[in-house]
């Protein structure tokens, strides 16, 4: 059988696991139509707007899959997740299905951010602050510590990731510019460089830190606004950082934020991409240090991420690239985004499949006079959805079987959110690397790949219960934004739950 029917009736067995009849009574109660996931802002947006350009057929898995059924012995992709963790997030993305009991939550999140109220202060309420750190803290961080940074990571990878994106929380996103030489901002700027130097220290070669440069203070964040370079102080923690993840073989993500600081942080990461990506810097690796984070959702990003295609060829620096959906929808102007969910979902398929192919098409065109030859690349797919990730990883099946280069590219989802895509992934490694491995017994040779082995992280947020506040904040209206990707997971787990208690007496 070729790999590539292996592959796709893999791919067709998950889903018969996760779309399985067996749900737990809960689930027949509390079940609703998922919604669409579409801010209003895409709703309100006007019809006249340019649409995208259908993309290149890119295979679907589940549209091509022979129809051969799936052994009875086929594992749940999930059952590498312990009961606890299944239980949480079965809790959480439960409470997230209800407009009230979510929009209670998230009052009771921003009450937290400034207040000094015996009731809502972390610090001062001990039983509030040990509510939520085991629940939406556990769930979605993963230490205030070294010690419970690296407890996590360890769990994670014992799973079979096989790394982290490890992201250290603090972030400024408030006016409050009190100039370059004043002592807040040295606070600043010194709080942000400890914080990651600490998370390269407890990465490993391979794995990624996420940075958000408005985390380097309210000047930084002004300056960004502004469109203007960072201060010498700011280069310097900023260069010590770089220094250190390149000695490490460590990749540095910035992270999106508000479109009105995009300009500046292109600037900013640009500039260290064309000394750290490339050998003729002060580093060999062939691997890029310094990646940029791309927005499907924004109507610009197909022109931006030519622009820096364009760069990096003309100036010989591998261009490493992080492409998301987004997460600032509800802070854009309408005119900026896609109008629809639909769209957005087409406009990341279609730069996903032309960055996997290194190839232009479809809305990613060659800036106007440059070479349509692609530069070295390396990518992040971070996406939380499965028709993505399963079209990815056919256009990567069918490269390895016609002999194409491949582009390194691994596939990323948040801490406590999509569990049941990031585990397709690792049951597809599984599967992937035993057919590698009876091929290369049969043919008699140490090694022969017949599958490809996609490689899937965890992005995992670190600091203390105040420094993740805003990010527990953004996740929450994340799940309230995402209702029917939120409804997938929370079905994935109650039939995971639902699995493992027919387990438990016998009938499965």
């Amino acid at each position: 059988m070729k790999p590539r029917v292996k592959h796709l009736q893999y791919l067709h067995q998950v889903d018969h696991l996760f779309q399985s009849s067996h749900r737990p009574v809960a689930y027949l109660v509390f079940s609703r139509r998922a919604v669409h996931s579409s801010n209003a802002k895409h709703a309100s947006a006007t019809a006249s707007q340019p649409t995208i350009l259908s993309a290149p057929p890119t295979p679907d898995a589940q549209s091509h899959v022979a129809r051969k059924q799936p052994s009875t012995g086929t594992e749940s992709p999930l059952s590498v997740l312990p009961t606890s963790q299944i239980l949480r997030t079965y809790l959480i993305t439960r409470l997230s299905s209800s407009p009230a009991l979510l929009n209670l939550s998230l009052s009771m999140l921003h009450r937290m951010l400034a207040s000094h109220s015996l009731l809502t202060s972390l610090d001062r309420n001990p039983l509030l602050r040990w509510l939520l750190k085991r629940t939406f803290y556990a769930q979605f961080c993963a230490g205030e510590n070294k010690q419970e940074v690296l407890s996590t990571v360890a769990r994670v990878t014992n799973t079979g990731y096989s790394g982290v994106i490890l992201e250290y929380a603090l972030e400024v996103l408030k006016d409050g510019d009190k100039g370059p030489d004043s002592p807040i901002t040295k606070r600043e700027i010194e709080m942000w460089r400890k914080g990651m130097i600490e998370s390269v220290e407890m990465t490993r070669k391979g794995d990624f830190v996420g940075l958000k440069w408005s985390g380097l203070g309210q000047h930084a964040f002004a300056l960004l606004k502004a469109n203007k370079p960072p201060t010498t102080a700011m280069l310097s923690a900023i260069h010590e950082v770089c220094e250190l993840a390149a000695a490490k073989g460590v990749g540095l993500l910035p992270g999106a934020e508000e479109e009105v600081t995009n300009p500046g942080i292109d600037a900013w990461t640009l500039m260290l991409q064309e000394r750290y990506n490339t050998s003729n810097g002060n580093t060999t690796t062939p691997k890029p240090i310094m990646y940029t984070t791309f927005q499907a959702y924004l109507r610009s990003t197909p022109a931006n991420l030519s622009r820096h295609l364009a760069s990096a060829r003309a100036n010989n620096h591998i261009l490493g690239i992080k492409l998301v959906r987004g997460a600032y929808m509800s802070s854009e102007p309408a005119s900026a985004i896609w109008p629809s969910k639909e769209e957005t979902d087409r406009a990341y398929d279609e730069l996903a499949s032309a960055l996997l192919k290194r190839q232009y098409g479809g809305i990613l065109q060659p800036l106007h006079g440059s070479s349509s030859e692609f530069p070295e690349i390396d990518v992040v797919l971070a996406t939380h959805n499965v028709a993505s990730v399963r079209k990815a990883t056919a256009v990567r099946q069918e490269q390895l079987e016609r002999g194409e280069p491949r582009t390194n590219v691994v596939f990323a989802q948040l801490m406590g959110m999509a569990d049941e895509v990031g585990c397709e992934l690792l049951a597809l490694g599984r599967s992937a690397r035993a057919e590698n491995e009876a091929a290369a017994q049969k043919a008699g040779e140490k090694e022969k790949e017949v599958m490809d082995v996609p490689r899937a992280l965890k992005c995992c947020t670190w600091g203390t219960l105040s420094e993740c506040l805003n990010f527990l904040v953004r996740r929450a209206a994340e799940n309230r934004d995402a209702a029917g990707r939120t409804e997938e997971s929370r079905r994935a787990m109650g039939r995971e739950i639902w699995r493992r208690c027919r387990r438990t007496v016998g009938l499965s």
